[in-house]
């Protein structure tokens, strides 16, 4: 079995998109349209994502009317997209929409991942969910140089000192890579609720 692995681009002070969902500040920065080649899960299996990080790759990419740059993008991996909502599907997509609890969703992420690992594009709200469940195994970040005043936090849950820990800290260009290892909970510690 593959990990799960939440992996994301960060400002500085913690914000993954703007007030708008939008992720252009991330394409100002140097090498941010084109990450690096290390910045990019290698493994993954398949894909999970919520229905604003979709929906907003859908619209930036205009997707639905060139449904080849899918393939482009994506090759012919999975996409999980948790959603309460009917989305549309570029043609040729591998989409597959799940509703309700990490938990629930888990038994068919994991069958469609195999022994690959499964990444957690985002946003945050879903990735702390999937930590909720006790179902993130790592946290890599690729911080950028740039802030923003507000917008979509990284990760909108407290995380103690005890359940993460510092694998690598490495430059990559104009951002700073940081990969965590999410332990589990302390014998202690009040389980969480989703």
């Amino acid at each position: 079995m593959g990990l799960i692995i939440f992996d994301s681009a960060t400002t500085l002070n913690g914000w993954i998109a703007d007030d708008e969902n939008s992720l252009d500040w991330l394409f100002a920065v140097e090498g941010g349209e084109q990450p690096d080649g290390d910045l990019i899960p290698r493994d993954a299996a398949v894909m999970v994502e919520g229905s604003t990080t979709y929906e907003w790759v859908l619209d930036h990419e205009n997707l639905l009317d060139n449904p080849e740059r899918w393939a482009q993008f994506f090759g012919t991996t999975p996409t999980f997209v948790f959603t309460t909502r009917e989305l549309p599907v570029p043609r040729g997509a591998d989409v597959r929409f799940v509703s309700g609890d990490v938990a629930e969703a888990l038994p068919a992420i994991r069958a469609a991942a195999g022994d690959g690992d499964i990444w957690v594009v985002g946003g945050g709200e879903l990735a702390a969910r999937f930590f909720d469940a006790d179902a993130l195994d790592r946290i890599a970040l690729s911080v950028a140089p740039a802030t923003l005043a507000s917008g979509a936090p990284l990760f909108p849950r407290r995380v103690g000192p005890d359940r993460l820990r510092l694998m690598s800290a490495r430059a990559v260009g104009q951002f700073a890579r940081l990969v965590y290892e999410v332990r589990p909970p302390s014998s202690g510690e009040e389980p969480r609720r989703s």
